[in-house]
């Protein structure tokens, strides 16, 4: 038996509370992760899981060995980078979960500068903007916009980005373009509404001197997807609220035009999220410092916050 194989499927087990999602996980057969778990028991003389037909729990000994060897493996895994000679070099997989925006035009452009910084880090990467389960798949963190509503994570603030008003030259050719927010509640407007994953809808809240305007909005299209959000806007289904860095090439090439100059909306804080019983290992750490060094040049903190 591999007692380091072992231990990362008895952990995965358990965080999973299934042996076939930690095999899928591991990229194992359930045969496999079953045996490991089994000759870990063995060798333990102890039963850490409890298995039933429908879900696997584990034991009262199986927890307090957990809560250990979630500590060992972490060190093991960083062992290598903390030699003096390794210190700059972390290494290892890395699954990170981003909003598919950020993706395509922030952080995978970008991701060949990390590479050459960090070159033996490998990336799985998911584009999404659903909620993650972070322990149950197996996910080292995720970026995220807006307030992080889950309390059980450790979340930090690493940037806050812009956010603008926009509609297509085609949909303002159709309705007429609005001078005031107020008139996008007109029966004549529509807006393309996103739904934020486990927080509803974006609150669309607008300033300017003593006034606010919070608007809802009549809508045909509401979507959980950052491009496909961006898509339903340059297709002329209504107005958006747009990230700067969304809206830019947009502008550039005329596709998008600017609404309500003068009115003030909220930044949209971005957040890295993780797990708070996972060791934050080096492989972790390089990689939220450098989103923080990404989101300097695209949506730095602001100190207001």
């Amino acid at each position: 038996m591999d007692r380091f194989d072992a231990m990362k499927a008895f952990v995965r087990v358990v965080e999973a509370g299934s042996f076939t999602k930690a095999a899928e996980t591991l990229h194992m057969s359930r045969t496999t992760v079953t045996q490991l778990v089994q000759q870990l028991e063995a060798r333990l003389r102890l039963k850490l899981l409890n298995r039933t037909t429908r879900k696997v729990n584990v034991t009262e000994d199986g927890a307090v060995y957990y809560e250990r060897i979630v500590r060992v493996l972490a060190e093991l895994d960083d062992a290598e980078t903390s030699l003096p000679n390794a210190s700059a070099a972390p290494r290892g997989q890395l699954r990170v979960d981003v909003p598919s925006p950020f993706a395509t035009m922030i952080l995978v452009p970008a991701l060949p500068q990390f590479h050459a910084r960090y070159p033996d880090i490998q990336f799985d990467l998911g584009a999404s903007d659903r909620k993650v389960d972070l322990i149950g798949e197996n996910v080292d963190c995720v970026v995220r916009g807006g307030e992080i509503t889950d309390q059980s994570l450790v979340a930090r603030h690493v940037g806050d980005l812009q956010l603008g008003v926009y509609a297509a030259p085609l949909y303002l050719e159709r309705v007429g373009t609005p001078v005031h927010p107020a008139e996008l509640q007109d029966a004549r407007h529509r807006i393309v509404k996103y739904r934020w994953s486990g927080n509803g809808h974006f609150p669309y809240a607008m300033r300017k001197g003593g006034e606010s305007v919070k608007i809802q909005g009549r809508h045909v299209l509401v979507i959980d997807d950052g491009n496909a959000y961006l898509a339903g806007g340059l297709a002329g289904l209504g107005v958006l609220w747009l990230p700067e860095y969304m809206a830019k090439p947009h502008l550039a090439s005329g596709a998008l035009q600017p609404l309500f100059g003068g009115w003030h909306i909220d930044p949209m804080p971005m957040y890295v999220a993780f797990p708070p019983n996972r060791h934050v290992s080096k492989k972790l750490r390089v990689f939220i410092d450098w989103i923080v060094e990404l989101m300097a040049q695209h949506g730095p903190v602001q100190s207001s916050r």
